[in-house]
């Protein structure tokens, strides 16, 4: 056998042993898959127990039956046993990408200092007016000018009154006089005198009005040569050793007051110093413009520099009262018929809790019910949460279970639960819980023809109103399809209503719905 008769039977073999390669490689792909695996793989799809049907837009409607929503164009998705009533869980990575942030409930009181501005005015049981009590003529005027500092005793006019002259002049004839008839009527000369006011020192030729205690003369109303008859107001003098601040105090804040609550007070003029007195009482009546009350403080001012009219900056030190719990104000998710918070349980789910909220201050809520202290709650990321705990029904059941918040779910929570549920499958950072399975029923593999219509039990399922759950503030009567987008109206159900109504409970099947 030569070379070449050699070489052309290697490569004859060559190319039969790649062939018959090639065509076992195709043979062992094109080969049936090994049904085990599919066994075993299948009744982890379907043995698990599906609780109801929902679409994620309206996830507060519930259904028997998988097949297309009624409200939007979109399949169904089943509700698994496994996966409802345990909260929302979210791992511990993933709360550090989202930002998730809890804190420790803690009960204590709110700072109780109150800062209100005021305003300085005379203290009017301070005040007099001297006036005067018989027909005459001012003669002469020794405090002419308003804001005279006076001290008791102290001079302000010379008044001529005909009426004393007679008085003064009897009963300077019956004190010289030394008869015993004259010593009997000295008496009632004196008491005379005392009834028509004539000041002590009084003669013939005029009598000396004189100032009745210390203070500041804030009027003169009387001039030199003026007649003057009985009861004419002369002169007002008012006190300065104590003045009145009327402080405007919040309506939330009033409550807190009583008559007697220290205050400290601080003036511009004079920022070093600080003025202490007490509330004398709140008066009995709201601004109707600013909400406000006023309060009545007596300020003390033993040196008198201060003067009505000042602007003063009040700290008022209420009573503490009862301790409540506090949480920040970012943690409260007000949807404005209730407040919410999201507690973090033992476990590590997070759940959302109704509560009823109270006085707040310097950045933290008083919370008069859902709460007690030492819980942990989220106080940054709770939308997130919020959102799919929406989806999950555990907003649903939240006033199911009789928690303190309104009877009737948010207006806003179909379409905040709808934007954020697309927020929350993208980024893959929540997932709900797992809990106890409740008794449902055993899930149907969906099929490709339209789902059969079944007739739910008898039950209670009044509606309080139709809505469009993209537009939640608009009610309607009726039942039928929405002016504003392509889908149905969805039932609003009353309070009464039995737990779990859905839409087939109150409009009959049609071939449209599932």
């Amino acid at each position: 056998m030569t070379a070449s008769t050699s070489r052309l039977i290697g490569i004859a073999t060559s190319a039969a042993l790649l062939g018959a390669g090639l065509l076992g490689g195709y043979l062992w792909a094109r080969r049936a898959p090994d049904p085990v695996p599919a066994a075993q793989s299948a009744p982890a799809a379907s043995e698990r127990d599906v609780l109801y049907w929902y679409d994620p837009m309206v996830p507060e409607q519930r259904f028997d039956k998988p097949g297309q929503s009624p409200f939007m164009d979109m399949p169904l998705v089943p509700r698994y046993a496994d996966e409802a009533g345990g909260g929302v869980r979210i791992d511990a990575a993933q709360q550090q990408s989202v930002g998730i942030r809890t804190e420790e409930v803690r009960v204590g009181h709110l700072d109780a200092g109150l800062r209100v501005p005021g305003t300085l005015g005379w203290d009017l049981r301070l005040e007099s007016v001297v006036s005067a009590r018989t027909e005459g003529q001012v003669t002469r005027v020794l405090a002419k000018a308003p804001f005279t500092p006076v001290h008791r005793g102290q001079a302000l006019a010379t008044l001529i009154a005909p009426g004393w002259n007679s008085a003064v002049a009897e009963a300077r004839a019956l004190a010289e006089a030394d008869s015993p008839a004259a010593r009997e009527l000295q008496s009632a000369a004196r008491q005379r005198l005392r009834n028509l006011g004539v000041p002590a020192g009084a003669g013939t030729a005029g009598a000396t009005l004189a100032a009745p205690h210390d203070g500041v003369i804030s009027e003169v109303l009387v001039r030199e040569g003026q007649t003057v008859l009985p009861g004419t107001p002369l002169f007002r003098i008012n006190g300065l050793d104590t003045l009145w601040l009327e402080a405007s105090i919040p309506q939330a804040s009033v409550g807190s007051l009583r008559p007697g609550t220290p205050v400290e007070a601080r003036v511009d003029a004079l920022p070093e110093q600080r003025f202490t007195g007490e509330v004398e009482t709140l008066l009995p009546q709201v601004d109707a413009t600013t909400r406000t009350r006023r309060a009545r403080i007596v300020l003390h001012n033993p040196e008198g520099q201060l003067v009505p009219g000042m602007f003063a900056e009040v700290l008022l030190q209420p009573a503490s009262g009862t301790a409540w719990p506090l949480v920040p104000v970012e943690a409260l998710t007000a949807t404005g018929r209730e407040s919410r918070v999201i507690v973090q349980t033992a476990e590590g789910r997070f759940e959302p809790v109704a509560v009823r909220t109270g006085r707040s201050g310097q950045g933290r809520v008083q919370i008069l019910e859902g709460l007690r202290g030492g819980e942990r709650i989220v106080v940054s990321g709770q939308f997130l949460i919020d959102s799919e705990a929406s989806l999950s029904g555990a907003l649903q059941r939240l006033g199911a279970d009789g928690a303190p918040a309104s009877s009737e779910p948010p207006a806003t929570d179909a379409d905040a639960g709808a934007a954020d549920a697309h927020a929350g499958h993208a980024t893959h950072a929540v997932h709900e819980a797992p809990a106890q399975p409740q008794p449902a029923r055993r899930a149907n593999p969906p099929q490709a023809s339209a789902p059969t219509k079944t007739t739910p039990a008898a039950r209670a399922c009044p509606v309080q109103y139709w809505y469009d759950p993209m537009v939640p503030e608009k009610h309607f009567d009726q039942p039928g399809k929405s002016p504003f987008m392509d889908m149905q109206l969805v039932p609003k159900f009353a309070a009464g209503a039995a737990l779990g109504c859905t839409v087939r409970d109150v409009m009959p099947a049609t071939e449209d719905q599932p």
